[in-house]
């Protein structure tokens, strides 16, 4: 179905775009490809996204005010550190769930090294954004525990579960995602 505005065309193209890099990474993205995806010719995703770089970092960017958005919510829904911990790793889990994807900025920093600046800038702000998110909630659940040791905590707690939704998916085995979360609620690292 071809896209009719020009917003329909930046939006199909951003979809597309989201699908291709969580499925197979920001060095899949080919503008010839998206056009082709989204029944555009190439020069129009030019048109919204000038620069590769230009659309990851549009792409990184929407991911990580989304989620925010997301999370805010939880911490106004709920006082309860465990519920809003449940909440949080079934985001994962469902980038798993929806054809054995990645977390966006999770695929995008394993490909650190071959990202522009504007996307790198993008993915540090989605892991900041994580961790602030993480250390509030574990503030929540230890109040007297010092500010340093809740966000390093806060970054074991956010590399783990990124760690576990990669290992899930290279596995192709969600159960494996699901057993690695029990376990770090078993041992203390979520609470």
């Amino acid at each position: 179905m071809m896209a009719k505005t020009k917003t329909d065309m930046r939006e199909a193209v951003m979809a597309a775009a989201k699908a291709t890099v969580q499925s197979h990474g920001y060095n899949a993205l080919s503008f010839r490809e998206l056009a082709k995806e989204v029944g555009i010719k190439s020069a129009s995703v030019h048109y919204h996204f000038p620069t590769k770089g230009d659309l990851g970092a549009a792409l990184a960017r929407r991911y990580t005010e989304e989620g925010a958005a997301y999370l805010a919510e939880l911490l106004a829904t709920s006082n309860d550190a465990s519920w809003c911990m449940d909440r949080y790793a079934a985001i994962f889990r469902a980038a798993l769930a929806n054809d054995n994807r990645m977390c966006l900025c999770g695929i995008m920093s394993a490909e650190l090294d071959d990202l522009p600046a504007e996307v790198r800038t993008e993915v540090d702000r989605f892991a900041q954004m994580n961790v602030g998110w993480l250390t509030q909630i574990l503030s929540r659940a230890r109040p007297s525990t010092g500010a340093q040791d809740l966000k390093e905590w806060a970054m074991a707690i956010f590399a783990a579960i990124e760690g576990a939704q990669l290992i899930a998916r290279g596995c192709r085995d969600i159960g494996i995602y699901d057993r690695t979360i029990r376990a770090y609620r078993t041992t203390g690292l979520i609470p």
